[in-house]
């Protein structure tokens, strides 16, 4: 996972009534009742998922990937789906699995596994003091199936995207409890660092648009200890690992960094005392912001679709009281403007 959030708070199925209906593009979407707050755009639910967070879309925008625990199913695993939820896959094998994503040619899936280190400790995907070690890199077709394993070691890698362009696979690394960011080739060739920051800890990364910035959350070691509400910035670094730039500066939590397709704003997510996690949208260039999601409650893991039309989230807006769970949703963000910009 992409945080410490994942144990702490679970997840749950979808329990809305949609039916497939006009979309905002050429694919099948979710219609019916939104279930978005005051204040908010359109926010739909995808049905069928079971217990489901942390999802990305597909390279044409009708499908999502991420983990989800269905009926059957032990532990968390990868799955796709359309946006309507007619078609759910499970892609991975039943071992222990997080962070996935979809190659730019939407014809392979990259997740992580700790499939191969069975006998190893399960660890805790939400504690970096305890992170799986094992957890590989691995790609699959988009049936799971033709499986090649990237990485080889007893680390924990994880956290991974793909570049606009397919060359490069960013991901997290921890080595003797220190997180920086890595990039490879595709072929899991070529293993190069980004960052080498002793006092920080990267994570969560993503490359912007332009395919050589990346996007990514960062927390001081000195906070490391600090299970709930641990502060966190956000950061911009090229992916040679030059010009490192810090983009928040004011206290508290800044998390789940994703870019938008017209490369010039940022869903990120930020937490209010004492438990209200929303989602925010944020212009890089002039620094303004403004929030996506103002439920009570915890809405995160923002995605936003690459014809910049739907935003994915989890969130916990359908709990019953004691509940700490979340379900997927994906918010209208069409009226945004986010879309990609016409190349000079």
């Amino acid at each position: 996972m992409r945080s410490w959030v994942r144990s702490s708070i679970g997840v749950v199925s979808v329990a809305v009534a949609v039916v497939a209906g006009p979309a905002l593009s050429q694919h099948a979407a979710p219609v019916g009742e939104s279930l978005a707050r005051e204040g908010e755009l359109p926010v739909l639910g995808i049905p069928g998922l079971g217990e489901a967070a942390e999802f990305y879309f597909s390279p044409d925008s009708g499908s999502i990937i991420g983990n989800a625990k269905r009926e059957g199913d032990a532990s968390h695993q990868v799955y796709t789906a359309t946006l309507d939820g007619k078609q759910i896959r499970r892609v991975s094998d039943g071992a222990q699995t997080a962070c996935s994503y979809y190659f730019p040619d939407g014809k392979r899936l990259l997740w992580t596994s700790t499939r191969d280190w069975p006998n190893l400790p399960p660890g805790n995907w939400s504690d970096p003091r305890d992170y799986p070690k094992g957890a590989e890199l691995y790609t699959s077709d988009l049936e799971g199936k033709d499986i090649k394993r990237l990485t080889n070691n007893q680390l924990y890698e994880a956290e991974a995207s793909i570049s606009p362009d397919g060359q490069w696979i960013l991901f997290g690394r921890q080595i003797d409890g220190k997180m920086d960011l890595w990039r490879m080739r595709t072929d899991g060739s070529g293993e190069q660092q980004v960052t080498k920051t002793p006092e920080w800890q990267e994570g969560g990364a993503f490359y912007m648009p332009d395919g050589e910035t990346i996007i990514t959350r960062a927390w001081r070691i000195e906070d490391e200890a600090i299970e709930r509400a641990r502060p966190m910035q956000l950061f911009t670094v090229k992916h040679d690992g030059s010009e490192l730039k810090q983009i928040t500066q004011d206290a508290g939590m800044h998390w789940a960094p994703y870019p938008a397709p017209d490369g010039k704003h940022v869903a990120y997510v930020r937490l209010a005392p004492p438990r209200n996690f929303d989602v925010y949208l944020r212009n890089l260039e002039t620094g303004d912001e403004k929030p996506l999601t103002r439920y009570d409650g915890f809405d995160g893991f923002p995605a936003i679709s690459p014809d910049g039309n739907w935003m994915a989230f989890a969130s916990s807006r359908e709990n019953k009281p004691g509940e700490r769970t979340l379900r997927t949703y994906v918010m209208d963000v069409s009226s945004l403007g986010l879309g990609p910009k016409a190349k000079k």
